[in-house]
C-alpha cells in the first residue's frame, strides 16, 4: 500500500508541475513557466503572514516573500535587509537606518511606517502573535523619520538583532479588517505571491523590481508533497529541483548514489522531541516525566529508526549552540531504575500495568502522519514503554488536526521538532517560561523564569552560557521535555540548479541568487 500511495503522489505531482504550457505564459494562469525551481515541502503552510507562522513551510513562504530588518545568514550572523545600517548608542537604545527605494510587491513604498507597524502589531496581546515573546523587551518602537527608526528596550538585550528577520509587512494592506495578508501575502523579497492551491502549492513568481536584483529564475513553486519517500522519488526522477530534511534514511542512502543530484548533510539547527503536558496526570507527576526518559532508548532511535542522520541527545542544548556543554545530562536510558522510581512514587505493577489509586499509568502518544520517521519512532516507544508496565496509546493525525491541538496543549505526549535555534533564548524562553507563547506543556518554574530573563538582558556571552547551562540542568531534572535527538539537516537538488547554499536552519533565502540549467 505504502508503494502505491508514494507512486501515485508521485505522479500526481508530475502532473502537476510538467503544465508548463508556452514560455510566455503567465504565472497567475496556473503554468509554472520555465526555469522555475520546484521545491519538495512536507507540510502546507498555516499562513502567509510571517508574524503569525508557527510552521516551517510558512517561515519558508516568509523568508522568499518578505524581507526583514535583517537576514541571517549561514553562520546565523546578522546582516543588512532593509535595515542597512544600525547604531547601538546606548544599551536600550537601537537605531536602524532603512533602505530607500524600496517598494511593496503592490507597488507601494516601504517606508518606516511598515516597521513600526510591523512590530506594534508584534507586541499587541490582543494579536495572540506566537512570538510575541520574543519581542517584549521592546518598550517602545519609533519612527524617527520616513526611513529611521528607533528601537528603546526596558533592558539590554543580547538576542535583539538575532529575532529582527521577521517579515515586515506592508501597513496599508495590515489594517484591512479581511485579514488578507494570511492567504495573499505582499512583501518587499525577491519572490512575490501568485497562488495558492490549499494541500497542493504555493506559487510565486521573480520581483523584478527587488532592491537586491531581480532573481535569475523565472520564479519558486513549493510543492506541498507529505510523503517523505515520494519527495525523494519526485527529485530523482527530475519533477522536483529541490527537497531537503525531514528525509528518511534509506532514501537519503539512495540519492547518494543517484546521477545528477547533488546531496548536502550537516548539523542542522534543530531538535526531536517528547513535549510533556505537565497540567494533565499522570504527566504532572515529575518522578513519571523521569521515569519515561529512562525508558527511552535514545542511541536506539537514532541508530536504527534515524540509521544515524540525527544524533542521540543528552539536553535541550544542541553542540550548535555557543551555550552547549556534555556535562548537562537529562535521565539516561536505565529502565531497572524507571521501575524502581515508579514504585518508589507509589505505582504498583498489577496484571502487567502500573497503577496508582487505582488509576492505570496510561500515556498518549502522538506525532503527525507526514513524517515516518516520528511515527517509527512513537510506536518503538509505544512497545518500549508497554514491556515496562505503562498503557500507551498512539495516535497519529494529519498535521494541522495534530499541531492545532498541540498548539492548544491538548495533548499527552506529543513527538515534534523545533528550529532555526539561532540563540538560545530562542530556544528556551518563549517554550518555557511560565507566561511563554509556545508552553504547549505548560511547564511552570519561578526559578527558571526568572534566569531566562536574565540570560536575555546579559550581554557577556560567557555569563549567558553559564545561565543556559543552569537552565538546562533544571529541565533535565524537571523533564517538561524529552529531547530525542539533534537534527542532522540534508538538502538534496539536481545539478542543474546551481548557487544554493544550504543553512542548518533549514532556510531557502538563496533561491533569489540561483540559475537553472534545465
Amino acid at each position: 500500500m505504502r508503494v502505491v500511495t508514494m507512486c501515485l503522489a508521485v505522479a500526481c505531482l508530475a502532473a502537476a508541475l510538467a503544465a508548463r504550457g508556452p514560455a510566455g505564459s503567465s504565472p497567475a494562469e496556473g503554468a509554472a513557466p520555465a526555469g522555475t525551481v520546484r521545491v519538495g515541502l512536507d507540510v502546507d503552510a498555516g499562513t502567509g503572514d510571517p508574524r503569525f507562522a508557527l510552521d516551517s513551510t510558512a517561515y519558508r513562504v516568509g523568508e522568499l516573500v518578505y524581507d526583514g530588518l535583517v537576514y541571517l545568514d549561514a553562520r546565523e550572523a546578522p546582516q543588512p535587509a532593509l535595515a542597512v545600517s544600525w547604531d547601538n548608542p546606548a544599551p536600550t537604545t537601537w537605531v536602524f537606518h532603512l533602505r530607500r527605494g524600496v517598494t511593496f510587491h503592490d507597488g507601494q513604498p516601504f517606508t518606516a511606517d511598515d516597521v513600526v507597524y510591523t512590530f506594534q502589531t508584534i507586541l499587541d496581546p490582543a494579536s495572540k502573535a506566537p512570538y510575541r515573546n520574543l519581542y517584549t523587551p521592546i518598550a517602545r518602537i519609533e519612527k524617527v523619520d520616513a526611513y529611521t527608526v528607533r528601537m528603546t528596550t526596558t533592558a539590554p538585550y543580547a538576542p535583539l538583532l538575532s529575532y529582527l528577520n521577521i517579515g515586515i509587512v506592508p501597513r496599508h494592506v495590515g489594517e484591512k479588517a479581511d485579514g488578507s495578508l494570511a492567504s495573499h501575502p505582499v512583501g518587499t523579497g525577491p519572490f512575490r505571491f501568485v497562488s495558492w492551491d490549499r494541500g497542493s502549492k504555493i506559487t510565486l513568481a521573480a520581483n523584478a523590481a527587488y532592491w537586491g536584483g531581480s532573481p535569475k529564475v523565472a520564479g519558486v513553486v513549493l510543492a506541498i508533497v507529505p510523503d517523505n519517500s515520494a519527495r525523494a522519488a519526485a527529485v530523482e526522477a527530475g519533477d522536483l529541483d529541490l527537497v531537503h530534511s525531514p528525509l528518511s534514511p534509506q532514501d537519503i542512502a539512495r540519492l547518494r548514489k543517484a546521477n545528477g543530484l547533488v546531496v548536502t548533510k550537516m548539523t542542522g539547527l534543530g531538535i526531536t522531541y517528547l513535549n510533556i503536558n505537565t497540567s494533565v496526570w499522570p504527566l504532572s507527576d515529575v518522578k513519571v516525566r523521569r521515569a519515561l526518559a529512562m525508558l527511552t532508548d535514545r542511541q536506539a532511535i537514532a541508530a536504527d529508526i534515524y540509521q544515524g542522520m540525527d544524533t542521540a541527545a543528552t539536553s535541550v542544548l544542541t553542540p550548535a549552540l555557543w551555550a552547549y556543554t556534555p556535562s548537562v545530562r537529562q535521565p539516561a536510558y536505565n529502565p531497572a531504575r524507571a521501575r524502581a522510581l515508579l514504585e518508589e512514587d507509589g505505582f504498583t505493577l498489577r496484571n502487567g500495568v502500573y497503577e496508582k489509586e487505582g488509576k492505570p499509568l496510561a500515556i498518549q502518544l502522538w506525532t503527525h502522519s507526514e513524517d515516518p520517521n516520528r511515527v517509527q519512532t512513537v510506536e518503538f516507544l509505544q512497545n518500549a514503554w508497554q514491556r515496562y508496565g505503562l498503557s500507551v496509546k498512539v495516535q497519529t493525525s494529519e498535521w494541522p488536526t495534530f499541531s492545532s491541538a498541540v498548539y492548544a496543549s491538548k495533548h499527552q505526549v506529543a513527538l515534534l521538532g523545533w528550529l532555526n535555534i539561532v540563540d538560545p533564548d530562542r530556544l528556551l524562553y518563549n517554550q518555557f517560561t511560565t507566561s511563554g507563547g509556545q508552553n504547549w506543556e505548560k511547564y511552570s518554574n519561578p526559578t527558571v523564569d526568572a534566569l531566562l530573563e536574565r540570560g536575555r538582558t546579559t550581554l557577556d556571552r560567557t555569563a549567558r552560557a553559564r545561565i543556559y547551562r543552569e537552565v538546562a540542568q533544571i529541565l533535565a531534572n524537571d523533564q517538561p521535555y524529552d529531547v530525542l535527538l539533534y537534527q542532522g539537516y540534508v538538502v538534496v537538488h539536481g545539478a542543474q540548479l546551481r548557487g544554493f547554499v544550504p543553512n542548518p536552519s533549514g532556510s531557502l533565502k538563496t533561491l533569489d541568487a540561483v540559475t537553472l540549467g534545465r
